[in-house]
């Protein structure tokens, strides 16, 4: 077992190349440091060549004991990845982790902000207009509701990025491997052209010498990080008297309203950035204008709507 740290060393390298977030690397090695730790430990002293199904499933088991089905999936994720380097390493024959089954997990229907508290939302952000802040956080506002980025595409926005002639944004990759260009409703680009030169102020007040390439900056002029969106979008909701929001709901609440909307699926999958349809097919649960345009057809509607001609129900 004294290979294991040097292949994890190894394998986080791999991982850092697919262009994985740091928090999901993080993730990654604390559970196969704890996994090692575990089989360090064994009495048996088993070989890692030795290693099957019997003591990664006995290690699950205890590991995600009075824990939810979603955990045990995430760590089987983790572990069939580890296990497919190892084989490609030739350590492993073959993945043990391969053929075994995922646990059910029932289908969560998105969150989704209402408009109330959406208008609520903007309000609040847009008090103080005139001040760096208040400019910022509509044009966040903008971009997660026009456009429906993920947290850390928005974070990684560089202000190359925005083409405001074309009213165009472009995205990277990280999360699906392949960058995506996405056209800005009005209003959201209007919002990022007001930000840019209050933007360019306050990196002078932060006294920024060296170029900026980030879109989004803090009042210190570094680039806005993933957990300072969320930080700053806790106290919006707070201060507006809303309970929690979080910026996947802003996602989600993109998604579905354009589906209201009549926006066909292949182009909300488009502009989101799936990979599959699939995905952005959970997302008819809330919102489906042919479904509820198919019932409205329905002949119950003629017989017993309207005057009712009669007769008794």
């Amino acid at each position: 077992m004294h290979r294991w740290d040097q292949l994890l060393e190894e394998y986080m390298e791999v991982c850092g190349i697919r262009g994985l977030s740091a928090s999901h690397m993080s993730n990654i090695r604390r559970e196969l440091e704890r996994l090692g730790v575990c089989l360090k430990r064994c009495r048996s002293r088993r070989r890692l060549e030795d290693v099957g199904m019997e003591e990664l499933a006995s290690w699950l088991t205890t590991r995600t004991k009075f824990h939810a089905k979603a955990t045990l999936r995430g760590l089987q994720s983790i572990l069939r990845g580890w296990g497919e380097f190892l084989v490609h390493r030739g350590v492993w024959s073959s993945n043990p982790l391969r053929w075994m089954l995922k646990p059910k997990v029932p289908l969560r229907v998105p969150g989704r902000i209402g408009r109330g508290a959406m208008d609520r939302l903007v309000k609040g952000a847009s008090e103080s207009f005139q001040s760096y802040s208040g400019s910022l956080w509509l044009a966040v506002f903008g971009l997660l509701y026009g456009t429906g980025l993920r947290r850390g595409e928005l974070s990684r926005l560089n202000l190359e990025d925005f083409i405001p002639a074309e009213r165009v944004l472009r995205i990277d990759g990280r999360k699906t491997g392949r960058q995506r260009a996405v056209m800005l409703p009005e209003v959201t680009c209007r919002c990022l052209e007001s930000y840019l030169p209050h933007r360019a102020n306050q990196l002078v007040r932060a006294g920024c010498i060296e170029p900026q390439a980030a879109l989004l900056v803090s009042q210190r002029g570094t680039r806005l990080s993933c957990d300072a969106l969320s930080s700053g979008m806790k106290r919006i909701a707070r201060r507006v008297g809303l309970g929690r929001v979080t910026l996947q709901q802003f996602r989600h609440t993109c998604a579905s309203d354009l589906l209201e909307e009549g926006v066909s699926l292949p182009e909300v999958q488009r502009q989101l950035g799936h990979q599959t349809i699939r995905t952005t097919a959970r997302y008819l649960h809330i919102a489906d204008p042919q479904r509820r345009a198919a019932v409205d057809l329905h002949p119950i509607n003629g017989i017993l709507g309207g005057e009712r001609k009669g007769v008794q129900v």
